[in-house]
């Protein structure tokens, strides 16, 4: 019987097997950053042990850090210690730190992929529930607690349970303002945020393939708000050529013996997976969320779901705290706020696409638009091919990197009761700050939300 991608690489990984019990799965690259990072270093000095293998562990400061002045000392107390801290157990551990001023200093899941640190056929595992960006190269990436952060510094190896594998098909052309984020909160929509607790999903089908690597990251990085452990893609020639080059990509020789073994990483014909999907990307349309989870998302021309007596409890309390009406468009909401950037939509394609559509137009005076690129990498593209002064004329702010909006722990927080067209990956009450009313969209949506001052069908904005 043929295999999966997942079985594949999951295997080859695994140290040890307890008898009813988890896998000693050995990782291949560690990443870290200044949240949850603190407390695993004081249980190796607490063990009086080192990081078991410092080669294979990368360190970044993305998630407290300030978007504005980097160049100055942190401002707020609680944000300053962590990331002082991270450069003191850095220092201490001899670990790789990529912190405010290095050029190669950004959001921990942008960081890898850009810089070729990310590679196929990888275990990959970061203190960070966001880390299956990186299973677009088709690797096996996934979060992990701190307790797990500290098992991998330690020893290299975590102990996992292996999770059931799902394949999530998706055929057919894109339709016109259609991207990958569209592709991703339509599926959730679908099957639902606990529609793949206990999987590992495998994204595949024509419109798949069609993607960058960019809008795979964007696909796989949401595969956790449908519960799923970790999400990936199969490589394929797209994913050799954008890795080829890259700072820390195999060279000559190296290169090509990786390379004869990236082309044997795919699914076998045959092979059985616990649970499929299929899906018709021309039934999808520009998507955006109108409740507190991101399962809560309709097509731009659907209408809300309708609030009466028998629908359930979670929905009248998602309705009530977004002030929505059921029954009702979300078209000509008016909107406050736009955040663009996070994870799942901070990279170089991210910013082109957003300014290709502003491009000599001009925001709506009452909308505060954001613009966070994810890396120092991706703020040094965009100055050079000048998005920041496209940007800049059409009323957006172009800040520099980190975690920013998306999860409100520094000071780019969405005020109480404002609503903010947002392309991160959570909508959570008070994710973007307390009473922030959240809705997810893709760059193009938000963009266009940033321009009207209102919910709006990009459509009707392109050529």
């Amino acid at each position: 019987m043929g295999r999966t991608l997942f079985d594949k690489i999951w295997d080859s990984h695994v140290i040890h097997t307890i008898e009813d019990g988890p896998q000693v799965v050995y990782i291949d690259r560690h990443f870290i950053h200044e949240v949850t990072s603190p407390q695993a270093f004081a249980g190796l000095k607490k063990r009086g042990i080192g990081v078991f293998n410092t080669s294979k562990t990368i360190a970044t400061a993305d998630h407290n850090v300030p978007t504005k002045d980097q160049h100055l000392p942190i401002k707020d107390a609680l944000s300053k210690h962590q990331v002082d801290t991270l450069i003191k157990n850095c220092e201490e551990f001899g670990v790789e730190l990529y912190g405010l001023g290095h050029p190669y200093q950004g959001i921990v899941h942008v960081i890898g992929p850009e810089l070729g640190i990310t590679q196929p056929g990888m275990t990959i595992v970061c203190g960070d529930s966001h880390t299956s960006p990186h299973g677009a190269f088709g690797n096996i990436a996934f979060g992990i607690g701190t307790s797990e952060v500290e098992q991998v510094l330690a020893t290299q190896c975590v102990l996992q349970r292996k999770p059931k594998t799902m394949k999530i098909q998706v055929d057919g052309a894109l339709r016109k303002g259609v991207v990958s984020k569209d592709i991703i909160l339509y599926v959730i929509s679908q099957i639902s945020t606990s529609g793949g607790t206990g999987y590992f999903a495998e994204f595949c089908g024509s419109a798949i393939e069609s993607l960058s690597m960019e809008a795979r990251m964007t696909i796989c990085n949401m595969s956790i708000e449908m519960g799923a452990r970790g999400g990936m893609i199969a490589p394929d020639e797209i994913t050799f050529d954008y890795i080829k080059g890259r700072q820390f990509a195999p060279q000559g020789s190296v290169w090509d013996e990786k390379l004869t073994f990236w082309k044997t990483l795919k699914t076998d014909e045959g092979a059985v997976f616990d649970k499929e999907y299929y899906f018709d990307a021309a039934a999808i349309e520009p998507m955006i969320t109108y409740g507190t989870n991101p399962g809560m998302g309709i097509g731009i021309s659907e209408k809300v779901p309708a609030d009466s007596d028998t629908v359930n409890a979670t929905l009248k309390k998602a309705l009530n705290y977004m002030d929505l009406e059921g029954d009702r468009q979300l078209l000509g909401k008016k909107i406050d706020y736009v955040f663009i950037g996070s994870c799942t939509n901070s990279r170089i394609e991210d910013l082109r696409m957003v300014a290709d559509l502003v491009k000599g137009k001009q925001k709506a005076d009452h909308v505060n638009a954001m613009i966070i690129p994810g890396s120092k990498q991706v703020e040094k593209q965009a100055m050079d091919e000048g998005i920041d002064k496209v940007l800049a004329a059409a009323g957006f702010e172009l800040r520099q990197p980190g975690c920013s909006a998306c999860l409100g722990m520094n000071e780019d927080k969405v005020p109480t009761g404002m609503y903010c067209v947002s392309t991160s990956n959570r909508n959570f009450e008070g994710r973007q700050g307390p009473g922030a009313r959240t809705m997810l969209a893709s760059p193009l949506t938000a963009a266009a939300a940033a321009l009207t001052g209102y919910v709006t069908d990009v459509r009707e904005m392109m050529n």
